[in-house]
């Protein structure tokens, strides 16, 4: 089995880099494999609702959307972590995942999705809602933890001192963990969830 974590801090190896780091330790007590991308330093432009990457199969933009496409698909976890901005996630990560969700058309469902944010102080929550969005649209369920996944710290290395953050950050993983090998169990039992044709509909006519 494999996660895939984003770090979405423009700081690789700031605060968000720890509490994500905390996360791989248990993952490799699971005999889970990981692999960590940064992003949030990267020149990412948003999404511009071209709709070329149903003619493509891939975003119009070459960048690390794509390259991190190809491992999002082949994973079985996906853990994005983020510093919170203004009550919110970094915009650079915002702007890659609405791209990165928007533009591959796999089928998404029963990879397991959790993320983490990280904050001097206030905002936590807001942006914890706004990124577990990009789960629950598309059929992903969504680990938990024992609280809100967040941890505290404003310089960088200061969320080592978070010890109830930090044992958050295992009990997700160790929560995330659990339920990606449940699902792969479920899968060879029982298989996938039977969809339905998709209906579309607009509130304007």
């Amino acid at each position: 089995m494999k996660v895939l974590l984003i770090n979405g801090s423009p700081h690789a190896n700031g605060n968000t880099y720890i509490a994500l780091h905390e996360m791989e330790t248990v993952f490799a007590g699971e005999g889970i494999e990981t692999e960590m991308i940064s992003v949030g330093s990267r020149d990412i432009r948003s999404c511009i609702a071209c709709n070329t990457c149903y003619e493509k199969g891939k975003c119009v933009f070459e960048d690390e959307v794509n390259e991190a496409a190809k491992k999002f698909e082949v994973c079985d976890g996906l853990v994005v972590g983020s510093p919170v901005y203004y009550g919110s996630a970094n915009a650079t990560l915002v702007a890659f995942l609405t791209r990165l969700f928007y533009s591959t058309h796999f089928d998404k469902t029963m990879k397991v999705g959790a993320c983490v944010v990280a904050a001097r102080r206030g905002g936590l929550s807001a942006a914890f809602d706004e990124l577990n969005k990009f789960f629950t649209i598309s059929g992903m369920p969504v680990a938990s933890g024992q609280y809100w996944n967040s941890i505290h710290g404003r310089l960088a290395g200061e969320a080592r001192q978070d010890a109830e953050g930090l044992q958050g950050m295992r009990t997700l993983a160790k929560n995330m963990a659990f339920l990606m090998k449940s699902v792969a169990l479920g899968k060879e039992k029982y298989g996938l969830p039977e969809k339905e044709e998709r209906v579309s509909t607009n509130f304007i006519r």
